[in-house]
């Protein structure tokens, strides 16, 4: 008796194991499938704001990290479908952008605004 109480314990452990290391990966590579170092530009089409900009930025488990050496604060997040989301500033002129990133490329639209006027246009992101 005592020795199959310990089989099934043993068992249920094996399987509960099993089941949680089968779900990491995937859940790791969902969380990762955008992870690295990108080249940002950033285009303005409308408005009296600098003609472009580009950055070099790492995606950490979906969270964008800048380093700050361009003196401009550059944050956001990436969900597991490639969704992007960001903010860009500098003193009182700051931008928002959104768009999506598929395999290494991205593109989408960002609004803002620099010490002169309304400014838009487009970004476009390429994995390094």
């Amino acid at each position: 008796m005592v020795q199959s109480v310990l089989s099934v314990r043993t068992y249920f452990l094996l399987a509960v194991a099993a089941a949680f290391f089968s779900m990491a990966p995937s859940t790791a590579r969902a969380q990762a499938g955008f992870d690295g170092l990108w080249t940002i530009l950033i285009v303005t089409e409308a408005g009296e704001c600098d003609r472009a900009y580009r950055y070099a930025v790492q995606i950490d488990h979906g969270r964008l990290v800048y380093d700050g050496g361009a003196g401009v604060d550059l944050t956001g997040t990436v969900d597991r479908s490639g969704r992007v989301a960001a903010t860009v500033q500098r003193g009182a002129q700051g931008a928002i952008g959104t768009g999506r990133l598929a395999g290494d490329r991205g593109r989408g639209t960002w609004q803002g605004k620099s010490s002169a006027s309304q400014c838009s246009g487009y970004w476009e992101a390429e994995r390094r």
